[in-house]
């Protein structure tokens, strides 16, 4: 393994080791006895992984992640802590295998971190990055699954657009895949640099003078199709929510739209009661099973995009998970007038024919404003 390329600075590190620290730190207070239980779904080269074991000596980290590099070199910077530290190669929808190969029926922090890597990003040879040449892999594991180059030389026009459109939300999806099918019938498309200047080409030139580089939509949502990662995402959040022991806590920093949307669905599901809205009081056993811990998606600062430029596109969400069963009578009430007045508001705003929208696939509803196009740094 060789030096790591690149600079690593862990997006919003104070604000998660803030969130995280009241689960982290209760120690005694678990049925594990002194030691709390973290897991970096997400654990990229292990700057948020390092810091967690640092501040919280009682702490055990269990961390994922897909890409054998990475694994590498987060190994080699967590050697001060290696009796504290389980690594393992696996995607985060994985976790409930992980946990049960270890013997963990439930964890005390989980902290997601999405999108590309720092790693990855800084590696021209990985495929992420449009600005620089290189072959079209974009796969977050080098040892398994297709890549960018057979996606772009494989797929039918109606595919291409349909990947561009829902993962790039790109307007121009169908010219820029019309221009790759063009290509690729002259010759193998292969070169990163190439499928850029094809895309930079299909975009008109008064939409290419705003909203960045042309290209970013298009290599995020080849990366999104190759790893999976919305639908390795949706089954992840729960997974990771059932996992979670009364009092532990979960952070996501997610780095677009698509990503905080289900991000944003999965924790408002169980923010909320799911009993009978016209009943006075809240039934046992309905009540919300999550508390969250911010108004909305929280930004980052000035101070922080100054810092790192990748974070200039983050969102952060969190929440801690609760016991229903111990939310008094009264609160139980003014919960349901909350959920009651709640979804009397959102059946007014939403057409009913819209409702049952697939999570990745509403393009035809209005967005919250909560997310982002701009891609930044995942771990």
């Amino acid at each position: 393994m060789g030096e790591r390329r690149g600079t690593h600075v862990p997006v919003l590190l104070e604000r998660c080791i803030e969130l995280l620290a009241p689960a982290l730190n209760r120690g005694d207070q678990t049925s594990r006895g002194d030691r709390t239980v973290h897991v970096d779904a997400t654990l990229g080269l292990g700057g948020h992984a390092e810091a967690v074991l640092a501040r919280f000596p009682d702490t055990v980290l269990i961390g994922l992640d897909r890409d054998p590099e990475a694994l590498a070199h987060a190994r080699a910077r967590l050697a001060p802590y290696t009796d504290r530290v389980h690594l393992v190669h696996a995607v985060y929808d994985e976790l409930p295998e992980v946990l049960d190969r270890l013997g963990y029926a439930h964890v005390d922090g989980v902290l997601f971190d999405l999108g590309v890597s720092s790693l990855q990003l800084d590696e021209p040879d990985r495929g992420f990055a449009y600005a620089q040449d290189a072959p079209l892999d974009m796969r977050m594991d080098q040892t398994r699954g297709v890549t960018a180059e057979e996606v772009v030389n494989s797929y039918s026009h109606a595919d291409l657009a349909r990947v561009l459109r829902v993962y790039g939300e790109e307007k121009f999806a169908s010219r820029i895949a019309a221009a790759i099918i063009r290509e690729r019938q002259k010759a193998r498309l292969t070169s990163t640099a190439r499928l850029a200047e094809l895309v930079r080409e299909s975009i008109p030139a008064p939409a290419r003078r705003t909203g960045g580089h042309p290209a970013k939509r298009t290599f995020q949502a080849l990366r999104i199709e190759v790893n999976r990662e919305l639908a390795a995402l949706e089954a992840a959040l729960p997974a990771a929510l059932d996992a979670l022991a009364p009092g532990s806590r979960m952070v996501v920093l997610s780095y677009h739209s698509l990503e905080d949307r289900i991000t944003k669905q999965a924790l408002a599901a169980r923010a909320r009661s799911t009993g009978p809205v016209d009943l006075p009081v809240e039934l046992p056993g309905t009540g919300p099973t999550l508390r969250l811990l911010s108004r909305g998606a929280e930004l980052p600062g000035e101070a922080e995009v100054t810092a790192n430029p990748r974070a200039a596109s983050v969102r952060l969400r969190a929440a801690e998970r609760i016991d229903p069963e111990s939310v008094t009578g009264t609160e139980r009430t003014r919960r349901t007038d909350r959920e009651r007045s709640r979804r009397g508001g959102k059946a007014l705003r939403t057409p009913s024919a819209l409702r049952d929208a697939s999570t990745v696939e509403r393009k035809g509803l209005p967005q919250d404003g909560t997310g982002t196009e701009v891609e930044g740094e995942g771990t």
